[in-house]
């Protein structure tokens, strides 16, 4: 055997190969359907083949919006994988057609793109395996467990095999897939994402990293004519938002806008009563030289407003209409007087962003943005138990919610934990009770923020909410004010949530050597926060401390934070009489 060959077996065997589609599941995001559609990474399932138009159901094999999302701590990461259509197209290279897109997010939740210049490879014929390499990768956590990494598949081709491989000796596992209530978007070429440089500018995909929520890509170019269909199709989604944005395509049915719409939006209602958005054509650029394009998406959009206010007329409620003039594109964000560019795709995303954080209600919080964690995946994986509480919403309606961090959530209770320090005080507390344990070890108040905005808080109403959080923060040395101010514009957002509940805020337990940082936060919670007769501001202090001031050590775990088995006792006592 030649040295050569050697040279690359031994790589080669250097590599562990993973396949999306090995397992009961699918492990591809970004879509519905997945546990019927094992096999392909499509955006319908194929039972809905014979209802669809030939040219539309072609374009929804394509994987646009689609992405696969893994945790691995690999210094290098090779994904190859075959497509069926051509690797380019007229208005977008090979790498925003048929390319890949890699992100990653440390144990913070901070976001970045992997690059990889030059490091790919396309092939000269359709058939030929895409490669792209990945090397050198770093990791910014405290851990030595790596990050969580999403890859975006290709806007404008059909993904038939995939394989992600990682250096020997490096760890990899699938993330769970969401549940969570996706925004659905309905609409043409520049929705699908004509024509960005590469997969993950398109708009849908800046959406979903900013929101960091699902976001369901279903344009399809030339073919988004607000077919019967398609709506029978979306409506079968249970989704947060619907997106209706086919203006561009529906010139030859200018005349059936008004008639399209309505019933679309109608068909949707029959079964969701999630927000809908109407959207105007964006405009052609080039209306100044050619004034007919300017006119004709001017006539397009007179037609939709006029759908709008049909709608609003009938009384449909949570219909919302985005403008052309709210998009804002510009001469330099379009490619042809069509699509736009990466320029007019963040415009797109921007305009979206400002439209949807109003109609969800998905604001920050003065000091803190909403992120993800990833702290301790030696003993629990965030993600994980956030898609738990979802599933146990769904299934099992609480009296009562404890939101915290891991004081909270190594006490005992739903959904369990391996650590549970408290079972028997929990258990007495609670007899008779539906509860839900929304504690999550590590926990920082953006992280509350994040999981109430996506979903934890949703389809349900307790009578008692009890919220402890603020520890972490204190831990990071964040100052008392910020995190006082935090904790009350989080209860304002539970309290917009849940109207009905009884909130319950726990001032921050004392703790070994930062219990003066512990007991000025408590002082602001106890000047800022507003409490009336259905909020209350709960201060367990003295059953876990001594004549002094300082912790109890009989009621502490070693690290003077996490209460003990005797602790929660006290706790579970004091608690008694007050959730009811």
């Amino acid at each position: 055997m030649c040295v050569l060959c050697c040279l690359l077996l031994g790589v080669q065997a250097q590599v562990v190969w993973h396949n999306p589609q090995q397992g009961d599941t699918a492990r591809v995001q970004g879509r519905g359907w997945n546990t019927e559609m094992k096999g392909n990474y499509h955006r319908f399932p194929d039972r809905m083949k014979p209802t669809m138009r030939e040219a539309l159901w072609n374009l929804s094999t394509n994987s646009a919006g689609l992405h696969i999302d893994f945790y691995t701590n690999a210094t290098d990461i090779t994904v190859r994988y075959t497509v069926s259509g051509r690797k380019a197209l007229p208005n977008m290279t090979a790498i925003g057609t048929s390319g890949i897109d890699l992100y990653a997010t440390d144990s913070n939740g901070v976001t970045d793109w992997c690059a990889c210049p030059g490091q790919y490879t396309f092939g000269n014929a359709i058939s030929d395996t895409i490669t792209f390499y990945y090397k050198r990768l770093v990791y910014h956590n405290a851990h030595k467990m790596g990050s969580e990494f999403r890859l975006f598949l290709p806007l404008y081709n059909t993904v038939t095999w995939m394989e992600i491989g990682t250096n020997e000796g490096a760890s990899f596992k699938w993330s769970p897939l969401s549940t969570e209530k996706p925004i659905v978007a309905y609409g043409t070429s520049i929705l699908q994402g004509a024509s960005a440089s590469r997969p993950a500018m398109a708009w849908t995909n800046i959406l979903q990293r900013q929101l960091d929520a699902p976001v369901f890509n279903f344009g399809f170019s030339g073919n988004g004519w607000m077919e019967e269909e398609v709506f029978d199709a979306l409506s079968e989604l249970d989704a947060r938002l619907y997106i209706l944005d086919c203006m561009p395509n529906m010139h030859q049915w200018k005349d059936e806008i008004m008639s399209r719409t309505i019933a679309g939006v109608k068909k949707l209602r029959a079964k969701n009563q999630a927000p809908i958005l109407l959207v105007e054509n964006d405009g052609y650029m080039h209306g100044k030289t050619n004034p007919h394009a300017t006119n004709d998406g001017n006539a397009l959009n007179q037609e939709l407003r006029k759908a709008y206010e049909a709608l609003v007329a009938q009384g449909v409620k949570d219909i919302y209409y985005l403008t052309l003039e709210e998009i804002g594109i510009t001469p330099d964000a379009q490619i042809d007087g069509s699509h736009p560019t990466d320029v007019g795709m963040e415009l797109y995303a921007k305009a979206y962003m400002k439209k949807i954080t109003d109609i969800l209600d998905l604001h920050p919080l003065s000091e803190y943005m909403p992120v993800r964690q990833r702290r301790e995946p030696g003993v629990y994986e965030w993600n994980e138990r956030h898609e738990s509480v979802l599933q146990r919403h769904r299934m099992v309606k609480p009296d009562i919610v404890m939101i915290g961090n891991s004081i909270t959530h190594y006490w005992a209770g739903e959904p369990s934990h391996r650590i549970h320090r408290g079972t028997e005080a929990w258990n007495k507390l609670f007899e008779g009770l539906k509860v839900t344990n929304m504690g999550f070890g590590w926990d920082r108040i953006e992280n509350v923020l994040w999981r109430i905005q996506h979903g934890e808080l949703d389809d349900i109403q307790p009578r008692h909410i009890c919220l402890m959080i603020g520890t972490n923060n204190i831990s990071i040395r964040e100052s008392n004010e910020k995190i006082a101010q935090g904790i009350v514009e989080l209860v304002e957002i539970i309290r917009h949530k849940q109207p009905q509940a009884h909130i319950h805020v726990l001032k921050i337990f004392p703790r070994k050597d930062m219990n003066n940082a512990v007991k000025e936060v408590n002082r602001l919670l106890e000047q800022k926060l507003k409490t009336d007769a259905l909020t209350e501001l709960v201060d367990l202090t003295p059953v876990l401390t001594l004549s002094n001031g300082q912790i109890d050590p009989t009621l502490y775990g070693t690290d003077g934070l996490h209460p003990a088995t005797k602790g929660y006792e006290k706790v579970a006592e004091a608690l008694k009489n007050i959730i009811k």
